[in-house]
């Protein structure tokens, strides 16, 4: 999983209000664009039951295999494209024969659960690690520096590969059938585990430098806690690193969820999900190449769109860009 950038920002700038932030955003084309195919898929995933209860459709049903003349005897769609047609508008699953659009619509909802999830927990621990041990320095930022270096030297992918099953294997009695939760909360426990050493650094560092300025010192001069000095003078310096973070976090969650998802160890059937669409069109791509095409090119828009979207932010943040 790919550490995520940040930005830092002068000890004497606060994060401009959200209607500037936006104006900002919006007068750059590319972010405007992007926040355009965020906001829309953003709104797919809210309506895909209203979506699917209007299609008359759902991402369970073996529509291929109950009705005659849709599959192959070797599971292929009949019609050509996948099995394109009136009745299934981005064709039909090979092999289970389920509708691909719905299944499409309901990835995203999958794949933003656990993405919203993880960034806001892996926020969440990089703020109070990364402010309090900036803050404090001595013995613990030496240690917390040793552990940082230390978890980074490993291997991500090969650890989530590693840990995604030992975990469910703990919460989960053998037999057992585990349910959708279960294998979100996993992913998010895995992905939780390693995000947010990024984020803790890069906010070490910032409050490593602000807790020396003037308006700390002023702060601490006149008697106020370490409780007010984190939360009034130093939070509110690095709320642009965090929004920058959150922003960029989540299209990485989203790949990583889907690679995990593509080699067999992240969400499983019958839950809807767009890496493990990419894993079966891989399987059957010389046959029928279309079945790949959809999963893969939403993903695609998607990652680009919030990653250009999270410049966009960044470059409205900083002062010294004033937008492009």
């Amino acid at each position: 999983m790919a550490a995520v950038d940040t930005v830092a920002v002068p000890s004497t700038a606060t994060a401009p209000a959200a209607p500037s932030l936006l104006r900002r955003v919006l007068r750059d084309r590319v972010g405007a664009a992007a926040l355009a195919v965020v906001l829309l898929f953003l709104l797919l995933a809210l309506a895909a039951p209203l979506i699917a209860a209007l299609y008359g459709k759902n991402p369970v049903e073996h529509y291929g295999q109950n009705a005659p003349g849709l599959l192959s005897d070797g599971g292929l769609p009949m019609l050509p494209n996948g099995g394109i047609s009136g009745d299934f508008w981005f064709g039909l699953e090979p092999g289970l024969g389920r509708d691909v659009l719905t299944q499409l619509l309901y990835g995203i909802r999958t794949s933003l659960l656990i993405a919203f999830a993880s960034a806001a927990v892996t926020t969440t621990l990089g703020v109070l690690a990364g402010v309090a041990i900036g803050y404090l320095g001595g013995i613990a930022d030496r240690l917390f520096g040793f552990l940082a270096n230390v978890l980074l030297a490993f291997p991500t992918l090969l650890l989530l590969l590693a840990l995604s099953p030992v975990i469910q294997s703990r919460l989960v009695d053998p037999g057992t059938a585990e349910p959708e939760w279960m294998q979100f909360l996993v992913l998010i426990l895995v992905f939780s585990a390693f995000g947010w050493i990024p984020l803790a650094l890069s906010l070490r560092a910032t409050v490593r430098s602000l807790r020396e300025r003037d308006f700390v010192q002023s702060a601490r001069a006149q008697g106020a806690s370490r409780f007010h000095v984190v939360v009034h003078e130093l939070l509110p310096n690095v709320r642009s690193q965090l929004l920058v973070h959150a922003t960029m976090a989540v299209p990485t969650f989203v790949a990583s969820e889907a690679a995990l998802s593509f080699l067999g160890v992240g969400v499983t059937e019958p839950v809807p999900d767009w890496g493990r669409m990419i894993a079966r069109g891989s399987e059957v791509f010389q046959a029928d190449p279309t079945y790949m095409v959809f999963p893969g090119a939403a993903l695609l828009a998607f990652v680009l769109a919030f990653n250009l979207l999270g410049d966009a932010v960044r470059d409205a943040l900083d002062p010294r860009a004033g937008g492009r």
